[in-house]
């Protein structure tokens, strides 16, 4: 069996991070915006505040991981994480546009 390398495992890795994370903002803001209290008046600032940080630490992991692939020519990760980038843009523009 052939092992990949230590360049490729870390790829991997990040890209697993990457999408753990998306998998949690998105359980997040679904349990605090869609699911929460209809009735609610002021911003729950605990769950923005953890969105925020979210949302930075899975911009860093995904342009890492962007930044890696190209500088080892991986098309395989260039393209998942491109595609990251991608639902990343389109969460924030769905995001912006539900919320005003």
């Amino acid at each position: 069996m052939i092992k990949p390398s230590g360049k490729v495992q870390f790829l991997f890795w990040l890209f697993s991070i990457s999408v753990m994370l998306y998998i949690w903002i998105l359980w997040i803001a679904v349990q605090t915006f869609v699911l929460g209290e209809a009735t609610r008046t002021e911003l729950p600032e605990e769950q923005v505040a953890t969105l925020f940080i979210l949302y930075g630490l899975l911009v860093l992991c995904t342009l890492a991981g962007t930044t890696v692939s190209i500088f080892i020519s991986n098309k395989r990760y260039i393209n998942r994480f491109g595609a990251m980038i991608i639902l990343i843009f389109i969460t924030f523009l769905a995001g912006k546009g539900f919320f005003g």
